[in-house]
């Protein structure tokens, strides 16, 4: 099985160059804060504020970006890049997400509107609700138990009494479409999803494993299915709260089915008729469009999936 491509994925795309080389730069974040072309993105708890745009069958949202004499007082603030036309962007983390009875500017988190923005818009609201999710999640430091604080803009924090320098966690997790020499999918419902949606399997990386590795366990654990040839075929992030998603085609060497009754409650094989028909009559629900289980699987049926 030959190494697959596909196109960037939703969350995977971006319009900023984040230009790390400014992160220990004061002065330049100073500067660059205060420039009244650099945009704020305020975020709280995975959500920003969005407007909606377009009608129709062409609904699009965009992120509402503010100079910072516009942005909230307080909170943490994180660097996240500069665009082709040099101007900065920042995030600013928040308690409580700002806004007027009469604004028409609303909430929304990434599962909501991902698919609604655009590649500027996603790449900025994917970096700032990762950093934000890493940051509240992470207020202590490992060593010694004492509280931390924001560094290198947003992409470290530093412990006052020991020193220790803590990074953003990003947490690898194997995700694969298995096909057998029948040239049919394997697709599984898990536990905890309601019956009828099927999504590809699965899980993270555990210390000390390849990715490889990580493929053939999972689905064995999980569907009792062996997997022989292993290829990458792409990635993107996946903020809830802190996943990378590697996305795999695998070939199964054996067929029989065993589910482990904990994480999938059932798996079956699907040919590209099965799958068009039980979709179609919505016994099946697919992954969603926004998930890189729904293009490994677009991989394989070889066009986008039918609609019910």
């Amino acid at each position: 099985m030959e190494g697959v491509s596909q196109p960037v994925l939703p969350l995977a795309r971006t319009a900023v160059d984040r230009a790390a080389e400014h992160r220990t730069d004061e002065a330049w974040l100073a500067a660059a804060w205060s420039h009244p072309d650099s945009r704020v993105l305020v975020v709280s708890e995975g959500k920003a504020l969005v407007m909606d745009t377009g009608d129709g069958g062409d609904k699009r949202a965009e992120l509402v970006l503010v100079p910072s004499f516009e942005a909230p007082d307080g909170g943490e603030r994180y660097f996240l890049g500069v665009d082709a036309e040099g101007v900065a962007y920042f995030a600013l983390s928040v308690e409580k997400l700002p806004g007027r009875m009469d604004d028409p500017a609303r909430p929304a988190g990434l599962r909501e509107v991902a698919l609604l923005l655009n590649d500027l818009d996603s790449g900025l609201m994917v970096h700032a609700v990762a950093l934000e999710n890493w940051h509240r999640m992470h207020r202590f430091c490992a060593r010694c138990g004492l509280a931390t604080e924001v560094a290198v803009a947003g992409h470290v924090r530093r412990c006052a009494a020991c020193g220790a320098e803590h990074y953003p966690r990003t947490d690898p997790a194997v995700i694969m479409l298995v096909v057998d020499d029948q040239d049919r999918c394997l697709l599984g419902n898990h536990a905890l999803w309601p019956q009828g949606r099927f999504s590809t399997l699965a899980g993270f990386v555990e210390p000390g494993e390849s990715l490889e590795q990580a493929v053939r366990r999972e689905v064995v654990e999980e569907s009792g299915v062996v997997v022989g040839e292993v290829a990458y075929a792409g990635s993107q992030p996946h903020p809830f709260p802190s996943s990378l998603m590697l996305g795999f085609m695998a070939r199964a060497l054996t067929t029989g089915i065993q589910v482990d009754g904990e994480e999938m409650s059932e798996a079956r094989w699907f040919s590209r008729e099965e799958l068009r028909e039980a979709v179609m009559s919505g016994e099946v629900v697919p992954p969603t469009e926004m998930s890189i289980a729904r293009r490994l699987v677009e991989l394989w049926y070889g066009e986008p999936l039918p609609r019910p």
